[in-house]
């Protein structure tokens, strides 16, 4: 049925008779996805003008789901997360490796990533951490311009067949409901 059928009236074809047999599974349809899979938030090229870690740093803080601002970094949330609560810890500056950053800012990218566990673990009670970074496109950094360090919390079984299987993960939270509840722990809990 096209578009034009449905709204003219007709009616809607049953989707038990169409091809495929019945395995038992549920289906999750996660069709935003499709965004990340297909590149459209992926940077044009390496400058600052087209990083979206710098654009970021120009919004207000939960439209750019920043959960926390230092001096020389940030935190904000992964906006396509491997689980729940998913943060990465971005130095201000558009610098692509880790030996490039300044002192001041290698010291403030780790006391980030400890405050991060801290409220993390203050706000989800995770089982564990990931931690870590992926520096150029070939070992798997998404957005290689600009550095920036993952915090990923874990909790045992968090991960079944949706992964492995349907290449999907499920997160049960909206991330600006995450955003805020890191964001207003984090005083208190960060230290």
């Amino acid at each position: 049925m096209t578009a034009d059928d449905a709204a003219s009236g007709g009616a809607l074809e049953d989707a038990a008779g169409l091809a495929g047999d019945r395995d038992g599974f549920e289906r999750l349809w996660t069709p935003h996805r499709m965004v990340y899979i297909g590149g459209q938030d992926k940077p044009a090229d390496d400058t600052a003008a087209a990083c979206p870690f710098e654009r970021v740093q120009g919004l207000p803080d939960a439209e750019g789901l920043v959960v926390h601002r230092g001096e020389t970094a940030f935190v904000v949330m992964n906006l396509y997360p491997y689980s729940p609560g998913h943060v990465m810890v971005c130095p201000n500056r558009h610098v692509s490796s880790y030996v490039d950053l300044t002192p001041a800012e290698t010291v403030e990218v780790a006391q980030l990533t400890q405050a991060a566990v801290r409220v993390l673990t203050s706000v989800s009670a995770p089982h564990g951490f990931n931690i870590g970074m992926n520096q150029g496109a070939v070992a798997g950094a998404g957005i290689a311009a600009h550095l920036h360090q993952h915090v990923v919390p874990r909790w045992g079984g968090d991960s079944n067949f949706l992964p492995i299987i349907a290449q999907t993960k499920a997160v049960p939270e909206l991330l600006s409901d995450t955003r805020q509840r890191l964001a207003d722990a984090w005083d208190a809990a960060s230290a």
